[in-house]
Parts: structure tokens; C-alpha cells; sequence
């Protein structure tokens, strides 16, 4: 079963990314995608680990001057 959720999206001037977390297996598969188009994916073995690495690059962005976006 594949479960596939948005976390977050950030925006800074006409462009957005996206993380978003898949479940695949025991696997927990971020992946970060810019304008819709996939930029990077990260596996991870737990989900928590893979939100708390969203965060985390998330806040990264923020401090880059990108803004948290729904």
C-alpha cells in the first residue's frame, strides 16, 4: 500500500517546492519536488526521520528568504 502525502510547499517569487513523504515498504521516501518537476529523493527508515528532515529543509528555506505556502 502507497501512502503518499504534501507536507509542505514553499514559495518565493514564481517558484514553489514541494516536499512530499511516500511510504514504500518499510521505507519512507522524501522527495523534494521544484515547479512539479522532482528535484531530489531521500529514503529513510522511519517516517519520523523523513518528517523531521523535511523540517529541517524547511527551515533551511525560510532563512533563505522562501516563504511556507499551502
Amino acid at each position: 500500500m502507497e501512502r503518499r502525502t504534501r507536507l509542505w510547499r514553499a514559495r518565493r517569487r514564481h517558484v514553489h517546492i514541494d516536499a512530499v513523504l511516500e511510504g514504500r515498504g518499510r521505507l519512507w521516501v522524501l522527495t523534494f519536488f521544484r515547479n512539479d518537476r522532482p528535484m531530489a529523493s531521500i529514503e529513510f527508515p522511519t517516517q519520523r526521520a523523513a518528517r523531521s528532515a523535511a523540517r529541517i529543509r524547511l527551515r533551511e528555506l525560510e532563512v533563505a528568504g522562501w516563504v511556507d505556502h499551502w
